[in-house]
């Protein structure tokens, strides 16, 4: 942190009353943000640290795709990018439905600082590895319930603040899955994807997202999973799971977050689990819809599951051959496994062809296991 930051982050922490705290870094990972988290007498909160010219900028909501992608990849795939503003709307919008995001008690969204709730430090990958994986139906059954109450209202057009919710459009999906072309099909092949095998697979998942996108958009917290989530047994329903890193939220389908809770790139999810959970979903949507059509919902999953995790080895290909952080080609074998799944549902069978023709499983598991790297 440069001196200027340093003394701008103390400013802020003076002026919402912590400038007598002890400042206590979290390690990061893959993004320009941090959390330090400040202990004052017997209290703590928690401080976003998310310098606002760190990365590329979103797009204003009108944009055309054309404009989007003139702006880089954070405005094609409506990413937040840095906008701390956008967090603070975000939470404020999970709050109000009675959901666990973190009280905002401070922000300078102009310099990136976000004074925040410290949920503690239970996070579902914690809990469960610390001896209590009897635990995981009850942690999973309530993520899903917090899903299912969010999903039963419609997608809102503005969070707040002036905070547009954008679109999870065809643009911005379609720009997920080329990362697949630009990044994986190099390092398994040996070669760049030409450009008639990347106009293929972009016509081909084009088809197959269709009846996705067709349907009515909810808000979709788009990082949904248990790193992201924390177990609060204190408190009652769907409010026992606390959210966070929800600044990438879109409108979008309603099968996304639950994917990305069962289809976890980093945790195996058995799949009776992930089958009763999918089940518990459903059902708790025709509770209060009676139009809910199960057997739809679940081609649409299986769908949005594959495209997601197309979009994930790819994502995971770019962080271990542009940004030198080969241990995200740990995760890849778990990845292509649920894809591999993915690709058995007969709405994606033009992409199976596809997949086994142009990234054959010897060149897929070679480069997974690192053997190519």
């Amino acid at each position: 942190m440069s001196p200027e930051r340093r003394e701008a982050m103390n400013e802020f922490l003076h002026g919402a009353g912590w400038g007598d705290a002890v400042l206590s870094p979290l390690p990061g990972d893959a993004s320009t943000r941090r959390y330090i988290r400040l202990h004052r007498g017997g209290n703590c909160a928690m401080l976003m640290d998310q310098p606002q010219n760190a990365e590329a900028p979103q797009s204003p909501a009108n944009a055309t795709p054309e404009q989007r992608r003139t702006l880089g990849y954070n405005a094609v795939a409506r990413l937040a990018g840095a906008d701390c503003g956008r967090f603070v709307a975000v939470a404020d919008f999970l709050r109000a439905r009675g959901l666990s995001a973190p009280h905002v008690f401070a922000a300078d969204v102009k310099q990136g600082f976000v004074l925040i709730e410290d949920l503690g430090d239970d996070l579902y990958t914690v809990v469960l590895a610390n001896g209590h994986a009897g635990e995981e139906p009850a942690l999973y059954g309530a993520a899903i319930d917090a899903l299912a109450k969010l999903h039963g209202e419609a997608a809102p057009a503005e969070l707040g603040n002036g905070k547009p919710l954008h679109a999870y459009d065809e643009t911005a999906l379609i720009a997920e899955t080329d990362l697949l072309t630009e990044w994986f099909v190099p390092l398994a092949l040996g070669r760049a994807a030409n450009e008639d095998e990347r106009e293929e697979h972009r016509m081909l998942w084009c088809e197959a997202l269709q009846p996705v996108l067709s349907a009515p958009p909810v808000f979709v917290h788009r990082d949904y999973h248990a790193q992201n989530l924390f177990w609060l047994p204190e408190r009652e329903g769907a409010a026992r799971v606390g959210m966070i890193d929800f600044q990438d939220a879109v409108a979008g389908t309603t099968s996304y977050d639950l994917i990305s809770l069962l289809e976890d790139a980093r945790r195996d999810v058995a799949t009776e689990l992930a089958d009763a959970m999918m089940q518990r979903y459903i059902e708790a949507r025709q509770k209060t819809d009676g139009a809910f059509d199960g057997d739809a919902y679940r081609t649409q999953a299986a769908v949005i599951a594959a495209q997601r995790n197309a979009k994930i080895a790819g994502i995971f290909a770019r962080l271990y051959k542009r940004d030198d952080k080969p241990r995200y080609l740990s995760y890849l074998p778990r990845v292509w496994g649920y894809l591999e799944r993915d690709l058995q549902h007969p709405a994606l069978a033009n992409l199976k062809r596809w997949y086994d023709r142009k990234i054959p499983a010897a060149a897929r598991h070679q480069t997974i296991t690192g053997a190519a790297a």
